[in-house]
């Protein structure tokens, strides 16, 4: 078995985070793994993305406060653009042994308008993806 040491967790902001950060928080613990937080803010606008940007720092900063207190040693990055593109971008350029995301479970009609970040990228990366359903 892979032995995961630096995953990469992709969150928006939703209420499915929580279950993700519970999944890799169970997974990272025990392995000693590092855990880096990712928001991908895509916006249109500079307010937007000021906006965007304030809100992200404020619930990666809650996710990085519950996993360090279960011992976890947590990276927090904000970035910009479309989510797909940069996630893909950042594996491409650091050495993540794993890419985690909420799955959010779309309508079929939502999948068609929205398109999916995890749908995009399984076919793209050459590392393990867990995709977790939020609650």
């Amino acid at each position: 078995m892979q032995s995961y040491r630096n995953i990469l967790v992709a969150l928006d902001g939703s209420a499915s985070d929580d279950a993700l950060i519970a999944q890799v928080s169970a997974l990272a613990a025990p392995l000693g793994a590092k855990v880096h937080l990712l928001h991908v803010a895509h916006s249109h606008t500079l307010d937007q993305e000021r906006t965007l940007r304030e809100q992200a720092a404020e619930f990666l900063e809650r996710h990085r406060a519950v996993m360090e207190q279960q011992g976890i040693v947590v990276d927090v990055l904000v970035i910009s653009g479309e989510p797909d593109r940069e996630i893909l971008r950042e594996i491409e350029e650091r050495q993540y042994d794993m890419l985690a995301l909420a799955a959010h479970g779309h309508s079929l009609l939502g999948r068609i308008l929205f398109g999916s970040v995890s749908r995009s990228l399984r076919n793209k990366i050459t590392i393990p993806l867990l995709l977790v359903k939020g609650g």
